[in-house]
């Protein structure tokens, strides 16, 4: 039988890769990527109650083997258990040679030596055997299975899982002999993922495999917490240096002597540059020649009289400090002379900090940096690779723009995103006993108190840096106060009581004598014309609803918040009468419904029947057999608006704002919800009454209209108690998580944020206040479905939720 792992290892090392997956013929990948030594699934897949869960078994090299496609493979195994570890279980085989033994931790499976020949039958046999194995993905190097190639066929062949062939490497103008092994890997796999477009069209061109049949899955790189670059330069002793940098395994194919010899042309025109090499040598390029490589280096460095420029870092650095190091880069270089290698994970990290990028022609700079994401030089042309250095280094406007468009270019490209993308091929594939379930982020508030100073939130951000230059608005505020008072809720937080004082204060503060609210306010704290012409409607409906919010909380509260919310509402209803906007009447209406479940008192009745009554007309002005609702085009935050009626129907008792709440709201979701996703109105085009269907237009989806609807869909659920409501509910969140047209995540679980915006070809990398509140108030809203006791776990700054599944 097939040697099982046993022995756990307490700990893995971290450490730098080479630069990219070619073939190197001694059973090593050249790398591409750090480990990120942040845990691994744990393997216990149980169901809800129903047996054990689907596994996928990942054959490959694993850490602590210090190979890139074994760092590629634990970052590829930990995003998938993170975010669908309640649809299927990961464990690896780790593949290991006569040469190269390891201890590995409780989800390696298997250890398979690959120069034993009988282990590979045994292998197979085990698999078939083993009835949880639901699917089987073989991440393929060539240097792993030197001289093995009919052994791994036999393999294949007698491998009765499905199985998905990753192939690290795709070398062009293959050999008859090659083309045909390629060939017969490709015919005995289900189907086969490569990481570039240029593989791709090598597969289909060179070799003749069927596009169908093929994959691409970009090289998967970190989500980063963009940090200061000159408090960072200084923390590591680097200030007033302009900072060149690679990192990666050393060895000759790293071609570092490149950048050496471009250096003085580049100290002429900036004599502050430091060069930082950061990493060893590759432990199979030791074990063979030792440290002759780093030799040489220091030997030209010396040389050329470096000393004072280049700076080696011959060891080690735990993920942090490395993502630190890139952020604080002002230009990365990447070298490699092999146009063969297909991909490097080295400067997808690079880009992801948001460094400016330096290539050469690899196929994966090629597609990834383009024509304005990066610079791209020939290969081992020093006079190209200083000219670059000094024109970014020379113009800040250039390197700006560089960078940001290689941060967008690479953010699509996350783990979280190469998770959703081999987890949807998995579920195609692997006989999954159901739908991909989503797994929910823990709840996150660093963004949010990032985004608030002591004035309130500042209402747009650049990435994730908050951009005061924006000022602030009430829209924000009134919505953050209700996200907080959410949270406060559910934890009891104390911290929350600061950020509610300070959203209730500037709520207050945008209050008017007369009893209306002014929305905007600039970093001077002084209101903008913007409140001269812009309709305020809405704005004061929301600060309504934040007040209302918060006072049905009020036995939770300190009573100087609940006394100076109740003034704040007081005063505001005196105006109240005078607003006609539809969704500020739905917020008016929502606010009022939560103040009368703590308060009641007629007054609060009457005026939740005076704006129902108003939408009741409105209703029955618009609707037709085939057009239930309210207006003649579906528009933004439509979600309010039926929730709205049945907030009045269970203030009031009134049959008909609950007839009303439920077709409109049956009526919006007929048109939100294909399927299992949601695609909620685009603000590209509305559906107009005289449509059959939504345009066929992607893009233009906002988080807000997503956190509305799952706030709706809980409303009409605690009400009606329709299941369809909670499985919708679940469904509309994961649209946050992936579920969308794109595949890509919406929420950045690193900063706690939301992105801006999904569009048609990506997503808007900006995170500002309406996005990131809007996703924590969905997120809050469903908090309170889970089956088991929420965890409360601490963070950097808040009290964070443990995610646990929800079960529809």
């Amino acid at each position: 039988m097939m040697h099982k792992q046993q022995t756990i290892k307490s700990h893995l090392l971290l450490g730098y890769l080479t630069n990219g997956h070619s073939a190197n013929g001694n059973g090593h990948s050249n790398g591409n990527g750090h480990s990120n030594g942040n845990g691994h699934s744990n393997g216990n897949g149980h169901s809800n109650g129903n047996g054990h869960l689907p596994e996928v078994l990942i054959i490959t090299s694993y850490p602590p083997r210090e190979c890139g496609i074994a760092t590629y493979s634990q970052d590829l195994a930990t995003a998938l258990t993170a975010q669908f570890g309640h649809s299927f279980t990961t464990s690896i085989c780790a593949l290991e040679s006569s040469t190269e033994k390891h201890e590995y931790n409780h989800n390696v499976k298997y250890v398979f030596d690959t120069d034993n020949p009988d282990m590979f039958t045994e292998l197979a046999a085990d698999i078939n055997q083993n009835r949880a194995i639901h699917l089987v993905i073989l991440q393929h190097e060539f240097g792993f299975f030197n001289n093995k190639e009919s052994e791994l066929f036999s393999f294949m062949q007698a491998l009765n899982k499905p199985l998905i062939t990753v192939f690290h490497t795709v070398l062009p103008k293959p050999t008859a002999t090659l083309k045909k092994q390629v060939i017969e890997m490709v015919a005995l796999s289900t189907s086969v993922i490569v990481m570039t477009q240029t593989s791709e069209k090598l597969l289909r061109q060179q070799y003749g495999i069927p596009k169908q049949k093929i994959n691409v899955i970009p090289h998967g790189t970190h989500l980063v917490q963009h940090a200061d670059k000159m408090a960072l330069k200084q923390k590591w002793g680097l200030s007033g240096r302009k900072i060149l940098s690679t990192f990666g395994l050393l060895s000759a194919g790293k071609n570092i002597e490149t950048t050496l010899r471009a250096l003085p042309a580049i100290i002429k025109h900036n004599p502050d540059v430091l060069f930082l090499i950061m990493g060893k040598t590759h432990p199979t390029v030791h074990k063979h020649e030792g440290n002759r490589y780093r030799a040489m280096l220091d030997a030209l460095v010396e040389k050329l009289d470096l000393q004072q420029h280049v700076q080696f870092i011959h060891y080690y650095l735990p993920l942090p400090d490395l993502l630190e190091y890139l952020q604080l880069t002002d230009v990365y270089l990447f070298t490699s002379h092999d146009p063969n290698q297909a991909v490097s994970g080295t400067f997808s990290y690079a880009l992801s900090c948001g460094c400016p990028v330096v290539s050469t022609p690899i196929p994966h700079a090629v597609e990834v940096l383009g024509q304005d994401a990066g610079i791209i030089i020939d290969f081992e042309s020093s006079l190209q690779l200083s000219e670059a250095v000094n024109a970014l280094l020379a113009n800040d406007t250039l390197a700006a723009s560089i960078s940001m468009n290689g941060l967008h270019r690479i953010t699509p490209t996350v783990w979280q995103n190469s998770a959703i993308a081999h987890a949807i091929l998995i579920e195609q594939q692997g006989n999954l006993t159901g739908p991909l379930q989503y797994t929910l982020p823990p709840v996150n508030l660093d963004h949010i108190n990032k985004m608030t100073t002591h004035f309130g939130m500042v209402q747009f951000a650049c990435i994730n840096q908050p951009d005061i230059d924006s000022g602030y608005t009430l829209d924000d505020n009134a919505r953050a106060l209700i996200a907080i008072c959410q949270h406060y809720e559910l934890t009891k937080n104390v911290a929350d009581i600061r950020l509610i004082t300070i959203y209730l204060d500037f709520i207050a503060y945008c209050l008017q004598p007369e009893g209306i609210f002014l929305n905007y306010v600039n970093e001077q704290y002084e209101f903008t014309q913007q409140n001269n012409e812009c309709n305020l409607a809405d704005a004061n409906g929301r600060a309504i609803w934040a007040l209302g919010y918060l006072l049905s909380l009020s036995d939770l509260l300190p009573k100087a918040i609940t006394i100076q919310a109740d003034e704040i509402m007081q005063t505001a209803l005196l105006q109240v009468n005078k607003i006609h906007s539809t969704r500020a009447m739905a917020f008016i209406i929502k606010g009022l419904y939560y103040r009368n479940l703590k308060s009641p008192t007629s007054r609060d009745v009457s005026f939740i029947k005076h704006f129902a009554n108003r939408l009741v007309q409105m209703y029955r002005h618009e609707a037709i057999d085939k057009w239930q609702w309210f207006e003649s085009y579906l528009t933004y935050a439509n979600g309010i608006l039926p929730e709205a009626m049945l907030c009045a129907w269970m203030a009031t008792g009134e049959p008909i704002y609950k007839t009303i709440a439920v077709q409109t709201f049956d009526f919006l979701l007929t048109h939100i919800f294909k399927g299992n996703r949601i695609r909620v109105i685009s603000n590209k085009t509305w559906l107009a009454k005289c449509d059959s269907a939504l345009p066929k237009v992607n893009g233009g989806e906002q988080p807000i209209d997503v956190a509305y609807t799952v706030m709706a869909l809980s409303k009409f659920y605690d009400a009606l108690g329709k299941q369809s409501y909670l499985t919708k509910m679940q469904r509309a969140f994961n649209w946050f998580l992936g579920s969308n047209h794109l595949h890509q995540i919406v929420y950045n679980p690193c900063t706690g944020g939301c992105y801006d915006g999904l569009e048609e070809h990506g997503i808007n990398l900006n995170q500002g206040a309406e996005s990131a509140v809007s996703y924590l108030m969905a997120r809050l809203t469903l908090e309170k479905y889970q089956v088991v006791k929420p965890i409360i776990q601490k963070t950097k700054t808040a009290v964070s939720i443990a995610a646990q599944p929800l079960h529809v």
